[in-house]
């Protein structure tokens, strides 16, 4: 169901003008006028604006708007160089990543991952360090699979241009 919203505004202030004692003549009469000072917001309010995307999206923000791109996961202490490499990888092409850098269990990890509503949720081992490769989970998808570490640019690619069209 589709909802309508209205954000943008136009507000006529009869108090401003005054505040700031403005004024006019006009040309046919000897007269000094009051002006009105017209508001326009596109947007509305900032806060209106974020609640009405919030409830949008219900928490679940798109991958171009959403400020938790994707998080890397490491499995063990071992593979934590490998999460950093991936993260400046995915960083360097203008991506937001996060690295998961705590001593929990990988399945804590990827839980607390998914509560947070990351788009993507990359894991890595050290079968994925050898291999230079990553498992991808979506946020929307329960199954995972391993690709090369330049695959999951490909895929933000992919969601960038979903907006854009």
């Amino acid at each position: 169901m589709l909802r309508v919203v209205c954000l943008a505004t136009l507000q006529l202030d009869f108090q401003l003008p005054e505040r700031f004692a403005l004024s006019y003549s006009a040309e046919d009469e000897n007269k000094v006028e009051r002006p009105v000072m017209i508001h326009r917001a596109i947007l509305g309010s900032v806060e209106r604006m974020f609640t009405i995307l919030l409830e949008h999206y219900k928490g679940r923000w798109p991958f171009w708007l959403s400020p938790r791109q994707a998080i890397v996961c490491p499995v063990s202490e071992k593979s934590q160089s490998y999460a950093e490499k991936v993260r400046g990888i995915i960083h360097a092409a203008g991506y937001y990543v996060d690295v998961d850098a705590t001593d929990r269990k990988i399945q804590k990890k990827v839980r607390e991952a998914q509560i947070a509503q990351y788009n993507y949720i990359l894991v890595v081992g050290e079968e994925e360090a050898n291999k230079g490769e990553v498992s991808i989970r979506k946020r929307d998808q329960s199954d995972h699979s391993n690709k090369s570490v330049e695959d999951p640019l490909k895929d933000f690619e992919e969601d960038v241009k979903k907006f854009k069209r």
